[in-house]
Formats: structure tokens, C-alpha cells, sequence
């Protein structure tokens, strides 16, 4: 499981399957920033992973702010479902 940061709107919604990079993730979480307040282009925090690890976030058996982080461009996210 990872955090995602995308700048700009990639229009993804909870449970959307992106790919980055090599990588097939499912969006668990999407949180969006900077509507009325903030940077000019919007951002998305997401958490992501793959389908084994829905389970652990689901039950919450992670600590959200040892997570690795990555801060991408929304052009780098392709929407697959």
C-alpha cells in the first residue's frame, strides 16, 4: 500500500483501477484538495495498492503516516476501469 499525490484532476474515484507506471493499483481511498483554497491546479490524495492489500485497509491494520509517499503528475495515471 502506498500514498499517491497527484497534482490536477485525474477525475478518479474510490475503487477506480489506475496504472502507473508498471504497476495495476486500485484507488481505496481519494481525497481532494485545493477546491476553494490552495494551490491553483487540484490535488489528489490517494491511497492505493493492490487487491491483496484491501483487507489491511479495510481493518486498518496500517498507520497511515509511515505509508510511502509519491508525488505524481495526474498525465502519468491511466485509467484502466
Amino acid at each position: 500500500m502506498k500514498r499517491l499525490l497527484i497534482n490536477g484532476d485525474a477525475d478518479l474515484k474510490k475503487g477506480t483501477k489506475i496504472e502507473y507506471g508498471d504497476l495495476e493499483l486500485i484507488c481505496f481511498s481519494v481525497t481532494r484538495n485545493g477546491d476553494y483554497h490552495g494551490p491553483r491546479r487540484v490535488q489528489l490524495s490517494c491511497i492505493v495498492g493492490d487487491v491483496n492489500e484491501y483487507s489491511t485497509f479495510v481493518e486498518e491494520a496500517y498507520i497511515p503516516h509511515f505509508l510511502e509517499t509519491k508525488s505524481i503528475e495526474s498525465e502519468d495515471v491511466k485509467i484502466v476501469i
